[in-house]
């Protein structure tokens, strides 16, 4: 269960060093990242700030620390997939178990059905065996969100001198009409719309 001196709240740009920290050790010593080399600070923060541009970029913070987050992102890519978004969360490796995942992804949901975003798709790293560098737990995770495999990529990422696959999981979050609302940029959703999801507007600075 969620501690209730946790809360969810929109990220800046201003968050990225912090948010940094936190996925540097899934790069370095994990397989969960298949990136090889940590981003630049100037990198990391000009990722987030393209993503800020259409999708929600959610932080879990405690007394005032920042303890993991979560993103959307563009689906492929195309405009056929608009309805779509990726999702994406990391947390730091001494705040798991506080129901801070859930909550980051609960709270995406609601603001990917205010956007009018109907499919929600993770890209995870499956391992053939678990070793020291990546567990089925990502998997799980989503499974226990609701989330399904719908693809299996057999050995196509290779780090640490080892091969390993990646699943797609899928969740629809909304009803395929036949002539969809269109999604809204998160920029366009105000705090108070946010307030209602259960989101704090980012902070100031």
């Amino acid at each position: 269960m969620i501690k209730p001196d946790v809360r969810i709240r929109a990220a800046s740009s201003a968050d990225a060093d912090a948010l940094l920290q936190i996925y540097a050790p899934y790069v370095e010593r994990t397989a969960i990242s298949f990136e090889y080399d940590v981003p630049s600070p100037s990198e990391f923060r000009a990722r987030m700030e393209r993503t800020l541009q259409r999708y929600p970029y959610l932080v879990a913070e405690r007394d005032g620390e920042l303890c993991g987050y979560a993103y959307t992102g563009a689906f492929v890519g195309r405009t056929a997939y608009d309805h779509a978004a990726e999702v994406t969360i990391y947390l730091r490796g001494d705040r798991r178990g506080l129901g801070l995942g859930r909550a980051l992804y609960r709270a995406l949901e609601k603001i990917s059905r205010q956007q009018n975003i109907l499919n929600l798709y993770a890209c995870i790293g499956w391992p053939e065996v678990e070793d020291e560098y990546l567990t089925q737990n990502s998997a799980q995770f989503h499974a226990h969100m609701g989330y399904h495999t719908v693809g299996h990529f057999r050995r196509c990422g290779y780090k640490f001198g080892r091969w390993y696959d990646m699943i797609w999981m899928e969740k629809i979050i909304g009803a395929h009409d036949d002539h969809p609302m269109p999604v809204t940029p998160f920029p366009d959703l105000d705090a108070e719309t946010l307030r209602k999801l259960g989101v704090m507007p980012a902070a100031s600075r």
